[in-house]
């Protein structure tokens, strides 16, 4: 699909004009290849404890 028929689509929907459309800049998400190569994001625990400040030991 082009830029200028996504516009259309989107102001046949919307009911906008395709220039007011083209002016907010819609575009086709696509994925890129950073998220398939990322990580999953998670937080180590035991990590974190160890790092804390402990004002009065048990």
């Amino acid at each position: 699909m082009t830029q200028a028929e996504l516009n259309q689509e989107i102001a046949d929907a919307t009911g906008e004009s395709v220039f007011r459309v083209n002016r907010m800049g819609f575009v086709l998400l696509t994925a890129g290849p950073f998220e398939q190569e990322r990580n999953p994001l998670v937080v180590d625990w035991d990590e974190v404890e160890q790092t804390r400040t402990v004002l009065y030991p048990v």
